[in-house]
């Protein structure tokens, strides 16, 4: 079965600066307008559901708000940014975002890897403290998935984030506070694509796009 091409979602971010605590600083901004829908672990507009953009803010080192939600809200609302979006955070300099192409995917990923380990960690008694260094992943399809897609979507590439991780030569998963979002159009009265594992027709070429934009942003923490 194949899902009609609803809407193609913008594809590259649009990096934008701004000036915030005496710091020049950049975000990219995806502007997705109607018949998107993004599923994703982002701070501000996580989940599944319809979002008209996303966000991928960077901070300074040493962040010191407590309301990342909040502050990912201001600035969307100072680019006159309206609807329901996402927003992701990170200390890693979004202006040397990298990105990687297949069959119609494209993966754009900022890379802080100053602070990263592995998932399945010894549990030390410490609470967890918010560090925005992160790996940010922003997909986007130009066909639509089911929610189970969605779903397997970032499941994939978060295993492909990995891989590229490993072979950069860094034995880590990832960061605390690494963060995924998939865009693609809302389905048909088909449901979408059923699968988005890495042996899927999909789920392949998101696992080919997100591990070439990781490694590539990886290599220099290697």
């Amino acid at each position: 079965m194949s899902s009609v091409r609803v809407r193609l979602p913008t594809q590259r971010g649009e990096l934008r600066d701004r000036h915030e605590d005496g710091h020049r600083i950049h975000h990219l901004l995806w502007r997705l307008g109607p018949g998107v829908r993004v599923c994703s672990s982002a701070v501000l507009g996580g989940g599944i559901g319809p979002r008209a953009w996303i966000l991928n803010a960077q901070v300074p080192g040493g962040y010191p708000r407590l309301d990342p939600d909040r502050h990912l809200a201001e600035i969307a609302a100072a680019e006159g940014l309206t609807g329901p979006g996402a927003g992701l955070m990170t200390a890693a300099d979004v202006a040397a975002y990298t990105t990687g192409h297949d069959g119609g995917v494209t993966a754009t990923v900022t890379a802080g890897l100053g602070v990263r380990g592995w998932a399945a960690a010894p549990d030390d008694g410490r609470a967890p403290s918010f560090r925005p260094g992160t790996v940010n992943i922003v997909v986007t399809l130009p066909v639509a998935l089911s929610d189970a897609a969605l779903v397997n979507a970032v499941a994939t590439a978060t295993e492909a984030k990995v891989q590229a991780l490993l072979d950069a030569g860094l034995d880590c998963s990832g960061t605390p506070t690494d963060a995924v979002c998939v865009a693609a159009p809302e389905p048909g009265p088909d449901g979408g694509e059923p699968f988005a594992g890495p042996r899927s027709t999909w789920g392949a070429r998101i696992a080919r796009a997100v591990h070439t934009a990781v490694l590539a942003g990886a290599r220099p923490a290697a």
